[in-house]
């Protein structure tokens, strides 16, 4: 059998979550399927080594706009594969009767003033193509299939929940030894300015990691931090909102000014893969209460590094986090900000989520993600 799949998302320099899942899950399928032929269609060449070459055909096919729609439909009109896969976007136009497309979350539906209007409106209309056109669909949680089901009436045989993996290395227990990692990476937290100046280890610092926009919650996580960081034993404490600037980044840090909280509040902007776990093996706590994930991967990258997390009650949050982190109303400023202060304050709290987090991520891996996947383009291939 052949299989086509859309890994355009997974060729992008600075990779956040959905192309970060597209490139580790290509990854475990070319792993999984070895007896069937892949197909990867990019828009651009991709860097060397990002796919195995002995176990893919990569079609480069430059475009300057509407790649997706223009060009790779024009691909499935002159040479369809038996499956089309397309992990982190939309269907083309023009595409394989047997076509199978992940949605990974509707948040849009939930928050739309959370959004861009042009974007608004393209979600809406590439989520419900998919919904109606794909033979199959892949949720990434049961809170994302039940919000496909509802908003778009999506026969729930249709929709296939596949959870993705968690972050590499998490089956180690290495991730738990946070003294000797805090003094190996030195030198990063120096960069980010985040190493204690005695000499001792990182200064104290909450983090977040992700895009820096309105569905992230992070105007109720500074004002959150603003209230504890009014405690005297807690002046030390700062917040790092880490990722690339998205959506109204400016009201976040004109927020900043106005409590008062420049030098306290940190925005080092995108942080390299490289970097990351240095910076989490650092954090006293994650802090993630967004207002909606379809999956929440930052959740489970916390975790494998041991460090105890703060996230929601809301959409797949509680699914993913299991046990393994304080949840929080994220509307609620006040529970944000004591959740805040019981991590920064209770060690043994904090040792125990560390534990419980470390001992979540093993329910998911990119190994089980893939064969799970291959099992769904299989069954459309044969027309179940």
């Amino acid at each position: 059998m052949l299989i086509g799949i859309d890994a355009s998302r997974a060729t992008t320099t600075h990779r956040t979550g959905t192309e970060n899942y597209s490139l580790h899950l290509i990854r475990g399928l070319l792993l999984s399927g070895r007896e069937h032929q892949f197909r990867l269609y990019t828009q651009q060449p991709p860097p060397d080594g990002l796919f195995d070459a002995q176990r893919a055909e990569v079609r480069s096919m430059p475009f300057p706009r509407l790649w997706t729609h223009v060009r790779l439909s024009a691909e499935m009109a002159l040479q369809p594969p038996d499956v089309l896969f397309v992990p982190a976007h939309v269907l083309p136009l023009i595409h394989p009767r047997r076509s199978v497309a992940t949605v990974h979350d509707l948040g849009f539906l939930r928050y739309p003033e959370a959004h861009l209007p042009r974007d608004l409106r393209y979600l809406r209309w590439s989520t419900g193509w998919n919904a109606r056109q794909a033979a199959a669909v892949i949720a990434d949680s049961a809170a994302t299939k039940a919000d496909l089901v509802q908003a778009y009436d999506v026969p729930p045989s249709k929709v296939h929940v596949v959870y993705l993996g968690g972050p590499e290395g998490a089956d180690s227990s290495a991730g738990l030894d946070r003294t000797p990692a805090q003094a190996a990476c030195g030198e990063v937290l120096s960069r980010y300015g985040l190493a204690d100046a005695t000499g001792g280890g990182p200064a104290p610092y909450l983090l977040y990691v992700g895009t820096l926009q309105p569905r992230k919650n992070l105007a109720r996580v500074i004002d959150a931090f603003a209230r504890i960081a009014a405690d005297p034993a807690l002046a030390d404490y700062r917040l790092v909102l880490a990722g690339k600037q998205g959506w109204l980044y400016e009201d976040l840090a004109a927020q900043v000014q106005r409590l008062g909280l420049a030098g306290r509040v940190l925005f080092p902007g995108y942080v390299p893969e490289a970097d990351l776990p240095a910076l989490l093996r650092g954090a006293r706590a994650f802090v993630f209460p967004s207002l909606y994930e379809g999956f929440g991967i930052p959740v489970l990258e916390a975790g494998a590094y041991g460090v105890p997390v703060i996230t929601s009650t809301t959409s797949s949050l509680p699914e993913v986090a299991g046990d393994a982190a304080l949840l929080v109303d994220p509307h609620d400023v006040d529970a944000i900000a004591a959740a805040m202060y019981r991590l920064v304050t209770d060690d043994a709290l904090a040792a125990e989520l560390a534990q419980r987090g470390h001992a979540n991520v093993r329910r998911f891996s990119w190994e089980k993600c893939a064969r799970e996947t291959l099992a769904v383009l299989e069954s459309v291939a044969r027309g179940r």
